[in-house]
C-alpha cells in the first residue's frame, strides 16, 4: 500500500453534511478542553507507528477541531479547506493515505502542511452508531512512507476504539456522571500504558517495529482487545 492510493470525490462538502454535523453535536465534544484518554491515544499511535505527529480531529461545518494532538503544541485545529481530515472523512475506504501534494487531494491547500514539511497522511475515521463520519485518527509524517495491511489494520481498530470512547464519555457526561467518566479514563489509561511499555520494547529490539511477524503483531493485538474489553463493559 502507497502513500497516493486514495481517490477523493469533487466536493469538500457531501450532500449529507447537515445530517452528519447534526450528529456531531449531538455529541457534544466540538472545541471541548483536553482530556486524558484521547491524548493517551494520539500519544500511543504515534509511537506504535513510529511517526512524529498522531492527532484526533472532528470535521465542523467551517472548522476541524482537534481534540487531541501528539507532536505538536498550540494547534486547536484548521479550517475545513486546510485539513485532510476533511476530504478524509469523504472516502469510504477504512484508511485513507495521501501526501500533501496538490495533485494528491484538490480539495484542501496543502499550505500549512508543506509549510512545516510534512508530506504523509493516513486516518482511520471515527463512526457514530448511526454510520455518520464524525473526523479521523491520523498519523503524520515529514517523509513519504509505505503502509503496510497490517498497518491499516492496527489503525482502523484504534479508530473504533477512540469511536467508542467517544460514545462512552457522551453516555456519562449525558447522565451527568462526570465521576464516572473520571473513573473510566483512568481504567482505560492504565490499560493503554501496558500497551505502551509493550510499543517501547518492540521498537527498541529494532529500528522499529515490524507488523509483519506473528511474534510482534498478536500481544498488540491482544492489549488492544483489553481496552475494547474496558469499553464493551461500560457501554452496556
Amino acid at each position: 500500500m502507497t502513500s497516493t492510493t486514495t481517490s477523493f470525490p469533487d466536493s469538500l462538502i457531501p450532500p449529507h453534511d447537515a445530517a452528519r454535523l447534526r450528529t456531531l453535536h449531538h455529541y457534544q465534544i466540538v472545541n471541548t478542553t483536553p482530556e486524558q484518554i484521547f491524548d493517551d491515544y494520539v500519544a500511543w499511535s504515534a509511537q506504535l507507528f513510529g511517526v512524529p505527529i498522531s492527532l484526533i480531529s472532528l470535521v465542523d461545518a467551517d472548522y476541524v477541531w482537534f481534540k487531541a494532538l501528539a507532536g505538536a503544541s498550540g494547534i486547536p485545529g484548521l479550517t475545513r479547506n486546510e485539513s485532510m481530515c476533511s476530504a478524509a472523512i469523504l472516502v469510504g475506504e477504512q484508511v485513507v493515505l495521501s501526501d500533501y501534494k496538490p495533485e494528491s487531494c484538490r480539495l484542501i491547500k496543502p499550505d500549512v502542511a508543506q509549510a512545516i514539511g510534512l508530506n504523509f497522511y493516513a486516518g482511520a475515521a471515527l463512526i457514530a452508531k448511526d454510520g455518520a463520519r464524525l473526523g479521523m485518527l491520523a498519523i503524520i509524517a515529514r517523509e513519504v512512507r509505505g503502509f503496510t495491511a497490517a498497518e491499516a489494520h492496527l489503525l482502523t481498530r484504534l479508530a473504533y476504539l477512540v469511536s467508542q470512547t467517544i460514545e462512552l464519555r457522551y453516555h456519562y457526561l449525558a447522565t451527568k456522571q462526570a465521576t464516572e467518566w473520571d473513573d473510566a479514563q483512568q481504567e482505560l489509561t492504565k490499560a493503554l500504558d501496558e500497551n505502551s511499555a509493550l510499543a517501547r520494547y518492540l521498537a527498541s529490539r529494532s529500528q522499529g517495529i515490524d507488523f509483519s511477524k506473528e511474534e510482534v503483531m498478536q500481544p498488540i493485538i491482544r492489549r488492544l482487545a483489553s481496552v475494547a474489553q474496558v469499553l464493551e463493559r461500560r457501554l452496556k
